[in-house]
């Protein structure tokens, strides 16, 4: 399995019990939504290397606790500390309505409200503390931060978002 094909679950961030069980901080929004897996892949030594779950159970809400049916004690838990996890795209849940996954705007246009057509986006930049929307408008970048309050509607028909960004912010950048 390639990366590209699958998303960022969340990180094994420490041990649990001596069994082996794990705690993971997922990336989102809705863990349960993430309770029935039967298997997981393991960024481990830079390949996805798929683990079947022997139990999980959410943890203080926030992280999921889990125990693989390979790892069996310490030491091996020890060994994917700090180990990215990932799923294949298809077990995303479906979103609607303004919801989007920041991979599948990739290629939509951006029509603001007053400014008009903005451009096509060709990257989010969420290695900020705000997420931005990198959009394509005349061979130049504008940088649209990726706000609720900003975004009026998400158009998956017609790959289009149309948003009302903060005055003179897409002037700026052209």
């Amino acid at each position: 399995m390639q990366k590209s094909a699958c998303f960022y679950l969340g990180k094994i961030v420490k041990k649990y019990s001596f069994k082996g069980e794990l705690l993971v901080k997922l990336d989102t929004d809705n863990p349960e939504d993430f309770l029935e897996m039967e298997s997981v892949f393991v960024d481990y030594n830079k390949n996805l290397i798929p683990f079947f779950i022997e139990s999980l159970s959410l943890h203080k809400s926030s992280l999921l606790r889990i125990q693989f049916e390979s790892i069996t004690n310490e030491t091996e838990a020890d060994n994917l500390l700090g180990s990215e996890l990932y799923l294949p795209l298809n077990m995303l849940p479906k979103l609607s309505g303004n919801k989007f996954y920041f991979h599948e705007v990739i290629g939509f246009t951006v029509t603001d409200s007053s400014f008009g057509l903005v451009g096509t986006i060709t990257g989010v930049n969420d290695n900020t503390p705000q997420a931005l929307f990198e959009i394509e408008h005349n061979n130049k970048q504008v940088l649209i931060p990726i706000n609720d309050d900003l975004i009026n509607k998400v158009d998956r028909d017609k790959k289009d978002i149309l948003i009302t960004a903060p005055e003179g912010l897409i002037e700026l950048y052209l």
